[in-house]
């Protein structure tokens, strides 16, 4: 028995860990990789209809808590992209993002990631760095429900929805999700932040705004998942700011069914293999059977 397997409803994953969208996801050949460096599956970078090359340089600032980023969702085009995603859903469970303006929009691109192979389609509805895309459509709960309908009635395969924490009612969207048929929340995606530079009087960033990522952001990713379990019964997924096993108990405890990992590839590329091993270790000590047995233990 695999200790470390765990489900998203349908969706088996061997290890619960998961390559966050935007990290080591460009090319087959990074997708590839991090398979094989203990993900249980990697969600692609986020990919839209067409070619974007994003905001222009500064676009990434790094902090000893964290790192601000305001990329502008880059992407070569959902018809480019065929060829990464070609070699890559070869070797494991490759989920793939998509971010889009419209419902139909996101129904198209979502057809075109199940043409892939992809197993199952990650809808970005929280990106806080790019005009009329991600929290612009992510807070509005009839919206949130007219995407994920919309999906759903293209698909057979499992639609999950990426949220913003930046909202106060990130329940409410979930329930929209839920109630639309979504097979998972994702939570949570980056905060809305910025930095001045002091000598110039200027923000930092091009774009002047980001989103802020990192250890800062754990617990309240922590808090979202924990109130979201409190609200669902679809399966959650964790991201924010996990850099090693016992970040990640606290999501899997809080209500999540599996995690994400992002920043924490940028120090470490075998940071998802040293996790799966301090599981284990961890699951032994305090007597857990499985990654199942401890989803939602913090709420018992």
């Amino acid at each position: 028995m695999n200790a470390l397997a765990t489900h998203i409803g349908n969706l088996r994953l061997e290890r619960p860990g998961m390559v966050a969208s935007g990290i080591m996801d460009e090319t087959g050949g990074s997708m590839i990789r991090m398979l094989s460096l203990g993900a249980g599956a990697v969600v692609t970078k986020s990919i839209g209809s067409v070619t974007k090359e994003g905001h222009i340089n500064p676009t990434f600032i790094e902090y000893p808590f964290g790192y601000l980023n305001a990329m502008g969702l880059p992407n070569p085009g959902i018809d480019e992209f065929a060829d990464e995603m070609k070699d890559a859903v070869k070797a494991g469970v490759i989920i793939g993002s998509v971010f889009a303006s419209s419902p139909k929009e996101f129904a198209e691109l979502a057809v075109k990631m199940e043409t892939y192979k992809a197993s199952a389609v990650e809808l970005n509805l929280s990106c806080p760095h790019a005009k009329g895309y991600g929290i612009e459509m992510g807070t509005d709960p009839d919206l949130v429900f007219k995407i994920v309908s919309a999906v759903k009635n293209a698909v057979k395969i499992p639609v999950h929805a990426k949220l913003t924490p930046n909202t106060h009612i990130i329940t409410d969207i979930g329930k929209a999700v839920q109630d639309a048929g979504g097979d998972a929340v994702v939570a949570i995606n980056t905060l809305k932040a910025m930095s001045i530079s002091p000598e110039f009087a200027r923000p930092v960033l091009s774009n002047k705004f980001g989103g802020l990522s990192g250890p800062a952001l754990r617990p309240v990713g922590v808090r979202a998942i924990y109130d979201l379990r409190n609200a669902l019964e679809i399966p959650l997924i964790g991201v924010g700011g996990i850099y090693d096993h016992r970040d990640a108990i606290e999501y899997i405890m809080a209500g999540a069914d599996a995690f994400q990992v992002g920043s924490a590839i940028g120090k470490d590329i075998n940071v998802l293999k040293k996790i799966n091993a301090g599981l284990e270790n961890f699951m032994k000590e305090f007597g857990y059977s499985s990654i199942e047995k401890m989803v939602g233990a913090a709420h018992e």
